[in-house]
């Protein structure tokens, strides 16, 4: 693969439930009735929930916002995600993950698709809940922001002195 990452999925319900919550898919291969795999291109946000019961309830919920590695960028390895990716968020147990969820739909409800906005907005939501913080909403300020960002070229100087310090 040059580049992007593939998602397994499996829905056996009320046992494993993994699913993407957002994210432009690519490409999908259904194996079976209860697994596929989903392909992301290269540097696509995606948000990937999994879910697992046993006899008493839910055993496990956790929620990975990714980032799909470029070819030759580190990754974080995540199961059921090949080769991994960069990740923006990662919360587990219901309450945090339901957290994450509100507010993904919060995006929404500004017209903004979850995978368009900016990467540090999950970071930060990431590093609130960890903390125990409840995360400030995204704005449209922000995400105006953000694209902005994109447009302007990066800057020489910063590499340079981002690479001499890794050199150390």
């Amino acid at each position: 693969m040059s580049g992007g990452a593939t998602v397994d999925l499996v829905w056996i319900e009320k046992q494993i439930e993994h699913w993407i919550r957002f994210g432009r898919i690519v490409r999908t291969t259904i194996l079976s009735r209860s697994r596929s795999t989903v392909a992301f291109d290269p540097g696509a946000v995606f948000a990937f929930v999994r879910w697992q019961a046993n006899d008493f309830g839910t055993a496990q919920s956790r929620i990975d916002i990714l980032r799909a590695p470029r070819t030759g960028e580190p990754y974080a390895t995540v199961p059921h995600v090949t080769p991994g990716g960069d990740s923006l968020l990662r919360q587990s147990a219901w309450p945090k993950v339901e957290q994450v969820l509100q507010c993904a739909d919060a995006i929404e409800a500004l017209g903004i698709d979850p995978a368009d906005a900016a990467p540090d907005y999950w970071r930060h939501v990431h590093n609130r809940l960890s903390a125990g913080l409840k995360p400030r909403c995204y704005t449209t300020a922000q995400h105006r922001a953000w694209l902005l960002r994109q447009t302007c070229p990066p800057d020489p100087q910063w590499r340079r002195a981002a690479s001499a310090g890794s050199a150390s």
